[in-house]
């Protein structure tokens, strides 16, 4: 019986493991082909996530759009300042002449600032040529220039951030909203009046992140200060002349550096930086007018 019964059983595990052996070996190439593709997918450039794609600058409009304020009376600094509202008024005149749509204000508490930072935000249309004018107290906190309001009370450096106004953020934000050109000028770089209130307090004013196509001008370099003496501003009044009579606005700011280092006998030398790679006229009509 068991010799006729053995040769059977056999064949049957020659079949089953024929059966085993085949479904190892279809695994085993079935886990090679998903590592060759894994591999492959790997080799593929992928774009990082913190990174973003470059865009075109939106074209200019021709609109122009500006903020312009002046903070004279700071009850918590003591002496208000002479030059703030004078400067203010003289530059929103001249841009106004130029076309510039002027969000103006001087004299401003926090809420009041805030509403006229909002109201230029929205003025604003892709291709915009923004301009950003703030005279003033100004004071860095955590490598972060801050344009304080007039309501601004500082006893320390987390004051500085609760009271002020961080430049950069209203930056990004003119940026967000299609500005194809931003021009900023800071006459705010005063000696810091509350710098015996906090030992961490550090003069001047910090250099700002600002987005592509920015022409930025202070006062006087990052961590440096300015006089600021008399009813009039230099810078401004240089400004303003450089302005009318400059072919465009990079060469109108570099020729105002260079004529306030020389009104002031190099005691003032105003900072510039700019990452346009298009340049803006700001020209009046009139004397673009007489040099055609």
């Amino acid at each position: 019986m068991w010799k006729a019964v053995v040769p059977g059983l056999i064949a049957l595990v020659t079949v089953g493991l024929s059966l085993v052996s085949g479904e190892v070996i279809r695994r085993e190439t079935e886990t090679k082909q998903l590592a060759a593709l894994g591999s492959t997918d790997a080799e593929q450039p992928r774009a990082r996530p913190t990174e973003r794609t470059h865009e075109a600058a939106p074209a200019r409009s021709g609109q122009l759009v500006a903020l312009v304020i002046g903070n004279a009376a700071y009850p918590d600094a003591g002496v208000p300042l002479s030059q703030p509202v004078n400067a203010a008024r003289a530059l929103a005149d001249d841009l106004r002449q130029k076309g510039f749509d002027v969000e103006f204000g001087e004299d401003l508490a926090r809420p009041a600032m805030e509403q006229a930072i909002a109201s230029f935000k929205d003025k604003i249309k892709p291709g915009a040529t923004a301009f950003v004018f703030f005279s003033g107290f100004g004071v860095q906190a955590g490598r972060q220039t801050y344009l304080l309001p007039t309501s601004a009370n500082v006893w320390s450096e987390d004051d500085v951030k609760r009271s002020g106004i961080s430049l950069e953020p209203i930056l990004s934000a003119v940026d967000a909203r299609g500005a194809a050109t931003k021009l900023v000028v800071l006459d705010a770089s005063r000696r810091n009046p509350y710098e015996r209130r906090f030992r961490s307090a550090a003069a001047g004013l910090a250099a700002v992140q600002a987005p592509n196509e920015t022409l930025m001008m202070y006062a006087a370099a990052p961590g440096q200060v300015a006089a600021n003496d008399g009813e009039h501003s230099v810078l401004v009044s240089e400004l303003i002349a450089q302005m009318r009579a400059a072919p465009s606005a990079e060469q109108a700011f570099h020729q105002t550096r260079v004529a306030v280092s020389r009104a002031t006998g190099r005691e003032q030398i105003p900072w510039v930086s700019s990452s346009l790679t298009e340049d803006v006229s700001l020209a009046t009509k009139e004397t673009t007018a007489s040099a055609q």
